[in-house]
């Protein structure tokens, strides 16, 4: 997957290193404007076309990487779901009822009275 990566990105730059070492095969033989020395374009012209046929390679193989993963993540539609929920029997099951038994620390008796209270003779 890394070197995968790597392409994709090494992509430009390598279409640049191509170009400057075949400027001269490129300016004479693959420029358009070869006829017209007077534009000075030396090639530059092949280089733009190489790079936005880059870029929309790229973005062509985007776009299917997208339809791919889009197509690929939905669920077949079946009617089976739906078939057994309507002929399956369904049965209720009531749990019982739950008790909690604990007593609480807010009732029962109150210490303090225990503690202050008037002396006894």
């Amino acid at each position: 997957m890394l070197a995968v990566m790597l392409v994709k990105t090494m992509v430009v730059p390598v279409i640049y290193l191509d170009y400057e070492l075949r400027k001269d095969y490129i300016i004479s033989t693959l420029c358009e404007n070869r006829n017209r020395p007077q534009l000075n374009c030396d090639g530059k012209c092949y280089l733009a076309k190489r790079i936005a046929e880059a870029a929309k390679q790229e973005q062509r193989q985007a776009e299917s990487d997208f339809m791919t993963k889009m197509l690929s993540a939905q669920a077949p539609v079946t009617n089976d779901f739906l078939t057994h929920f309507i002929t399956t029997p369904r049965t209720v099951e009531l749990l019982p009822a739950v008790t909690f038994n604990y007593a609480s620390p807010f009732n029962g008796r109150n210490f303090v009275l225990d503690i202050f209270h008037p002396p006894l003779c």
